[in-house]
């Protein structure tokens, strides 16, 4: 079934979050076959300073399914921005980008440096309590992950 990426790309941003999650499944499944999505690059990174956490979540993960057809080095310009949100407010919004930036590393080696030593320098101390020891783990696997590439 092929996707109206323009219109599957608006509702990204629907209020309901059910419609706007079912937007971005469909967008990470047509980023595996296609380079389509990746014509919504900048959009993609204006979403990173979203006021919504959501929508900062969905730019994160859309960002990195498209890693793979970057070849105009456009998270190259934005990796700064994209790693700032290792430490991201929302600790679930933190946990994705950590658990994303295996594939971002995958696709592009050139990064990896800069992925591993914002991921080792992160200060995940202003977490509450529960949280800080998952955000580890997650930063712990996904150092390892990368090591492995």
């Amino acid at each position: 079934m092929a996707v109206n990426v323009e219109e599957t790309f608006e509702l990204l941003f629907d209020k309901k979050n059910t419609v706007a999650y079912r937007a971005l499944q469909d967008l990470q499944r047509e980023s595996e076959e296609t380079d389509c999505v990746y014509a919504y690059m900048d959009r993609l990174s204006d979403m990173l300073e979203n006021d919504n956490s959501y929508i900062r979540t969905r730019g994160l993960t859309l960002i990195a399914c498209n890693a793979r057809w970057d070849r105009d080095n456009k998270i190259d310009e934005i990796i700064d921005g994209y790693l700032k949100h290792i430490t991201d407010v929302k600790p679930i919004t933190a946990r994705q980008c950590i658990k994303l930036l295996p594939m971002i590393a995958k696709d592009k080696p050139e990064l990896r440096n800069d992925i591993c030593s914002a991921l080792e320098r992160a200060d995940i101390s202003f977490y509450d309590g529960s949280m800080q020891p998952l955000v580890y783990k997650d930063i712990q696997k996904a150092l390892k992950e990368i090591q492995k590439l």
